[in-house]
């Protein structure tokens, strides 16, 4: 019996002529050196404020309440005081969609630099080894979907909805760490995100995906209200139907508005991934930059000079660059 077609893995060749591994405009060992670059700072940001919250205890006052995306304050009911709680927000994090989704990004831009420096190196990305099995390749581009559309919308309802009830009223960041960590987590992030939108060869994401980035928006939802029912804390005061106008309803309305926000911002994303292709690529030329290893791009049809900017195997790449000469793709 076969699978659902959202549960399947597809049957065309993956990515044959390398598009996740290879830019438009950088040659690989440029993309890979970026991408190195900003794994390397969002895992330094990730660890060190795992580290800062553990040497540098957190001054918490225990209302009664509970916390916001400040960590202001702790479920408790001992009445009003302060305590001193190591490594209460390091232990907290891992709750948070803002950061989950920075690890997610930090982990998918190592793994796209490990891939970019083996095409690089040999011609052929790890990612296109045939020991890989289809499904990894599905969930690779997935992975890619998950960081050029969650980034945008952590950046949007942090700014939007959180900065101005935990800062905005207090004229801002309390100091230069609480700027830097919230710039990086939700600022950097979006940059990140763009870069991999406008830079790679990668092609506009399979309508399926948005299904899945809902899928897991759910399951994270989900994991909010475990927070709340083990930890005795809300992730995002939003969630908190008691310190949200309207109540339950309000609580509903701002769910069913984040996954409008996000069917929106897939959408933006698969535009502008359309467009950089069509602009780069049908009107400027720019057919990619190739490996000097890599077979697929060198392998030209007879009589023709080898280019580094074509792959025989690809239909939108059947123009040489340079000469203009159509051929032939089989993709059989």
């Amino acid at each position: 019996m076969p699978l659902p077609r959202f549960l399947s893995f597809g049957r065309d060749p993956f990515d044959p002529t390398h598009r996740f591994a290879t830019s438009w405009l950088l040659p690989p060992a440029a993309l890979f050196a970026i991408r190195a670059l900003f794994s390397l700072y969002a895992f330094t940001t990730l660890f060190f404020n795992l580290g800062w919250g553990c040497t540098h205890a957190s001054t918490v006052a225990v209302t009664g309440g509970n916390t916001t995306d400040t960590g202001a304050a702790v479920s408790s009911s001992s009445g009003s005081e302060t305590d001193d709680v190591r490594c209460l927000k390091t232990k907290q994090s891992f709750s948070y969609f803002t950061v989950l989704t920075y690890w997610g990004v930090a982990f998918y831009l190592l793994v796209a630099a490990v891939h970019t420096a083996t095409y690089a190196w040999r011609g052929v990305p790890l990612l296109n080894a045939r020991r890989f099995p289809r499904p990894l390749h599905a969930l690779h581009a997935l992975f890619y979907t998950s960081v050029t559309t969650y980034p945008p919308l952590v950046t949007i309802v942090y700014w939007a909805v959180l900065y101005p009830t935990a800062y905005g009223d207090a004229g801002g960041f309390p100091d230069a760490y609480a700027a830097w960590s919230n710039a990086s987590q939700h600022a950097l992030n979006s940059l990140f995100a763009l870069f991999e939108i406008l830079v790679p060869r990668t092609e506009p994401a399979p309508l399926i995906h948005l299904w899945w980035l809902i899928v897991i928006l759910a399951l994270y939802l989900g994991l909010a209200y475990v927070t709340v029912a083990t930890e005795g804390f809300y992730v995002y005061p939003f969630l908190d139907a008691a310190e949200t106008a309207g109540g339950r309803k309000g609580v509903t309305a701002y769910i069913f508005g984040i996954l409008a926000a996000v069917v929106v911002l897939f959408g933006v994303v698969w535009c502008l991934v359309w467009a950089r292709r069509w602009l780069t690529e049908e009107k400027l030329g720019c057919k990619g930059k190739f490996a000097a290893g890599d077979e697929v791009a060198r392998n030209p049809a007879a009589g023709e000079k080898p280019s580094r900017n074509l792959s025989h195997t690809d239909p939108e790449m059947g123009v040489w660059t340079g000469t203009e000469t159509k051929i032939t793709a089989n993709l059989a």
